[in-house]
């Protein structure tokens, strides 16, 4: 508790600057939450960006946006949606993409595609942050049931700001925020949650037992007596996060990064 005016310093500036920098660079938004056609290519070799650009620019199916992933080797190409909602009219513009790609470097082959309409993405966008929102609303409701207001207020601060770290993360490192991410920031919110109910059970609880002791000296009693506990489950769980990470491949990359700083963050703010 005596450290508490760095801790806060410390924790209003990281607030700040994820603020700033999701405003500046913004969020790498996947083809879930902007709608169109996101097209995985594989090449046999890291390809020239600017080539592949303008081989697709040729084909008159829209400003392409481009990402290299993996090694450099595969790249993600976001189109926008076609003007028909016919499914056909968006495998014929992925296969003219794979066409001329396949010609222009030979070996190239498509990993996947993925098609969401305008509407559906506005939907999901709608739902995943109602989601969030709802997540955060309730756990500070029954902070505030189960244990004194302040609690509940010390809880949704502690969640807001895991959820700040996130979205700088996410704009700093331009993984694609899709779907999979919204789940990682949920588990993140009950991840942190957990230590944090911990803790507030056990100041309860040591409230009950020192009745003469003051407050700072209960909550640092209350922070040693869980942190043992709290360090033996964050590391185990960093263990399965960062074999996920080196061996799960660029598909959960996004996610299992969102995990480990979810980790790293929520034990710091519990």
């Amino acid at each position: 508790v005596s450290l508490r005016g760095w801790a806060f310093g410390l924790t209003l500036l990281l607030s700040i600057a994820a603020i700033g920098v999701t405003f500046a660079r913004g969020l790498n938004l996947g083809v879930d939450f902007v709608g169109g056609i996101m097209i995985e290519e594989k090449f046999t070799s890291a390809p020239d960006a600017d080539k592949v650009r303008g081989v697709i620019e040729k084909l008159g199916v829209g400003a392409a946006s481009l990402q290299a992933i993996d090694d450099g080797k595969s790249i993600s190409i976001r189109l926008p949606r076609p003007e028909s909602s016919d499914p056909a009219a968006t495998n014929k513009v992925v296969d003219k993409v794979q066409t001329a790609l396949a010609q222009a470097f030979p070996g190239a082959t498509l990993s996947k595609q993925d098609a969401v309409s305008g509407k559906v993405s506005g939907e999901l966008l709608w739902k995943g942050g109602l989601a969030v929102a709802l997540a955060i609303l309730g756990i500070g409701l029954f902070a505030i049931f189960r244990f004194e207001w302040q609690f509940g207020v010390s809880t949704v601060v502690a969640i807001v700001h895991d959820l700040l770290m996130t979205l700088g993360f996410f704009a700093i490192t331009r993984f694609e925020v899709d779907l999979t991410i919204v789940a990682a920031v949920l588990t993140i919110i009950g991840y942190s949650i957990n230590d944090k109910i911990v803790i507030d059970d056990r100041i309860r609880e040591n409230m009950r037992r020192y009745r003469k002791m003051e407050m700072p000296g209960i909550i640092d009693l209350s922070v040693n007596e869980t942190l043992p506990r709290t360090v033996m489950t964050s590391l185990t769980i960093l263990l399965a996060l960062v074999a996920l990470l080196v061996f799960g491949g660029h598909v959960l990359r996004g996610f299992t990064a969102a995990m480990i700083l979810g980790v790293i963050v929520g034990t710091y703010s519990s």
